[in-house]
C-alpha cells in the first residue's frame, strides 16, 4: 500500500484537512535558552562511552574506525567494555564515564557507542550544572534519547538524534551528520520525498524535539519528560506491536501536549508490524488513529532512528516542516 514515493493520503475528518491549509507558526512558551557545542574539527579528540547497554570488542573497534574515518581522535571511556547484567556496568560507573566526557577539557565531543537500556537509570545521578559549565556535542539515538531530551531540558544543550559510534557511517548518514557537527551549517535540507507519506499536509515552524517513542513515553511525567506546545516532534521506534505503540502514544498525548504541537514527523517503525495472525489494527492505522485527528501537519516514514538511513536531528534548534513535499528545513546551526 506505501509506495516509494511521498504520497498524499486522503484526509480522514474535516479537523484533519483544515489542519493542511497554512503554515503553523510555533506557540509561545517557555523553552530553555539554547546552548549550542562548538562544532569538531580534524583532529579534535572526541570520548567513547556507554551509558545505556554493554558492548563487545568488535563493537568498540567498528566505532574507533568510525570516528577515525571522520579525522577525529576517539578517546576511551574507562568503563567502556563493563558489563552489569543488562547495563554496560554499574550506574556509577557509567555516570563517571560521563562526568569525566564532560570535564575534560580535551575532550570536544561525546559519542556513546550504542544505545540499550540504562540511560534513564542515570538522569537523577547526572550534575547538570558540569554538563552547562562544559557543553560539547552528545550524539546518538535509541535510548540515548533519555540523555538528549535531560540536557536540552534542564541545561538547553542542543545534541545530535543521529547515527550512534558503531553505526553504519553510509554516504546518506554522513551527508546528514557531517553538516552539523563538523562544518556549522546554518541551514540544512533533509528532503525525503522518495521514503515518507504525509498523512495530514501543510508547513510547521519550531523547535525540533523527541526521538525514540519508548523512552520519550518512559520519561513522560519525570523533570526530565518534553513538552511539545509549539514544536516540530520527531518519534521512532523499533520491535514494537501496534498496541504497544497506541499505549505511549495515548501516554504523550495526555502527558505532553502532542494535540499542541507545530508538526509531527514520524519514522520508520522498523519492525513494528502486527503478525499476521494477530487481532490487531495494522501500524499505520494505529499512528493515523492516534494522531490525524490533531489536524497537525504530520509525516510518517522519514528516514531517521533505528532503519538503515538515519538521518541527524538537532534538539531544540528551529526548523520548518512542509509535509505536502517530505521537506525539512533546519533553519539555524546546531553548533555554535
Amino acid at each position: 500500500m506505501l509506495r516509494r514515493k511521498f504520497l498524499q493520503l486522503a484526509p480522514v475528518s474535516t479537523l484533519a484537512a483544515a489542519g493542511a491549509c497554512a503554515a503553523r507558526p510555533p506557540a509561545q512558551q517557555s523553552s530553555p535558552r539554547l546552548l549550542k557545542p562548538a562544532r569538531l574539527q580534524t583532529g579534535d579528540q572526541v570520548m567513547l562511552i556507554c551509558p545505556g547497554g554493554p558492548i563487545n570488542e568488535a563493537r568498540l573497534q567498528k566505532a574507533v574506525a568510525n570516528l577515525t574515518s571522520l579525522g577525529l581522535q576517539p578517546r576511551l571511556g574507562k568503563h567502556v567494555l563493563a558489563q552489569n547484567g543488562f547495563n554496560a556496568g554499574t550506574d556509577a560507573q557509567r555516570l563517571e564515564d560521563l562526568h569525566a566526557a564532560f570535564q575534560d577539557p580535551n575532550i570536544k565531543a561525546v559519542w556513546p557507542v550504542r544505545g540499550g537500556y540504562g540511560c534513564t537509570r542515570l538522569l537523577p545521578l547526572i550534575d547538570f550544572e558540569l554538563i552547562r559549565a562544559h557543553p560539547k556535542l552528545l550524539i546518538g539515538y535509541s535510548d540515548i534519547t533519555a540523555l538528549l531530551l535531560a540536557f536540552y531540558q534542564k541545561t538547553g544543550l542542543v545534541g545530535i538524534h543521529g547515527p550512534l559510534g558503531s553505526s553504519d557511517f553510509s554516504d546518506f548518514n554522513l551527508g546528514h551528520l557531517r553538516p552539523l557537527i563538523m562544518e556549522g551549517a546554518e541551514t540544512h535540507l533533509i528532503h525525503w520525498a522518495a521514503e515518507g507519506v504525509s498523512l495530514v499536509g501543510g508547513k510547521a515552524r519550531g523547535p525540533l524535539i523527541g526521538g525514540n517513542l519508548t523512552l520519550l513515553a518512559a520519561m513522560a511525567g519525570t523533570p526530565y519528560g518534553f513538552d511539545a506546545k509549539g514544536k516540530l516532534v520527531f518519534i521512532e521506534d523499533v520491535g514494537e506491536d501496534p498496541y504497544s505503540i497506541d499505549r505511549m502514544l495515548t501516554q504523550l498525548r495526555q502527558s505532553a501536549r502532542l494535540d499542541q504541537a507545530s508538526g509531527i514527523i514520524l519514522g520508520e517503525f522498523v519492525g513494528c508490524e502486527a503478525d499476521p495472525d494477530d487481532l490487531s489494527l495494522s501500524l499505520l492505522d494505529t499512528l493515523k488513529g492516534r494522531l490525524v485527528e490533531f489536524g497537525l501537519p504530520l509525516v510518517y516514514r522519514m528516514p531517521f532512528g533505528h532503519g538503515d538511513q538515519n538521518c541527524s536531528l538537532p534538539i531544540g534548534v528551529q526548523a520548518e516542516l512542509d509535509a505536502d513535499t517530505g521537506s525539512l528545513r533546519l533553519l539555524e546551526s546546531a553548533t555554535a
